[in-house]
């Protein structure tokens, strides 16, 4: 998942950034409102964290525009401010949380996992397809309660963005982009997103048929569920 980090205190904004980058986010960091309101503008996120005491920009104005340009961004406000009124303002405007300064980093990875499981409404972390169970925290899949060790890590995360989206279409750029974080341009390769499909498909039959992971037509992929 794609997680933008407004920090203007650098050495915390690169812990975040490192912390997050090793439980598998990827990660950009800005440390000026500016640089944030231009990147807002263009890129999609799956997360946005922001400071709001940023010395160039009032943060709740950065909140409004990821509101209005990644409505579909989950926002954690980062704060030392105390006062109950910016608390108030900030999920009056649409924030998803807030998380006051000093933080736990495993707080903080906590309370994104559980936004992204109400977001997705989810009730476990811990999903059955078919013959297989794939476990959101743990980041693995099992077969019979055995974990299936071939599986790379973006193979996984291939498997849990398209279960996160369950039953929906994704296409080949939608998925390098948000497991990726490359924006897709003129000379993308769609074999690169299909070469890993594939070799999900080859791992998991070696268990058991995956027909959950649909490939429709000239669009994408999909994981199919009745649930």
């Amino acid at each position: 998942m794609n997680v933008l980090i407004i920090e203007d205190e650098r050495s915390l904004a690169y812990e975040i950034e490192l912390f997050l980058s090793k439980n598998n986010y990827i990660c950009e960091v800005c440390v000026n409102g500016t640089s944030a309101s231009e990147k807002i503008a263009v890129n999609l996120y799956d997360f946005i964290l922001i400071d709001l005491g940023l010395p160039d920009y009032d943060g709740l104005d950065l909140l409004k525009e990821a509101k209005q340009n990644n409505s579909s961004a989950s926002c954690i406000i980062l704060t030392a401010r105390a006062e109950v009124s910016d608390r108030i303002k900030g999920l009056d405007l649409g924030a998803d949380d807030y998380l006051p300064k000093p933080f736990s980093l495993l707080e903080l990875q906590s309370r994104m996992q559980a936004i992204t499981r109400r977001k997705f409404g989810l009730t476990n972390h811990v999903i059955e397809l078919e013959y297989f169970m794939v476990n959101l925290t743990d980041r693995s899949i099992s077969f019979n309660n055995s974990p299936i060790s071939a599986i790379t890590k973006k193979e996984f995360d291939l498997i849990a963005y398209m279960l996160l989206h369950k039953n929906r279409t994704l296409t080949r750029a939608q998925l390098s982009e948000h497991i990726w974080g490359s924006v897709v341009n003129d000379d993308y390769d769609s074999n690169f997103i299909d070469a890993h499909v594939k070799n999900i498909r080859k791992k998991l039959s070696a268990f058991a048929p995956a027909d959950w992971l649909e490939t429709v037509r000239g669009l994408g992929y999909r994981i199919k569920t009745n649930a």
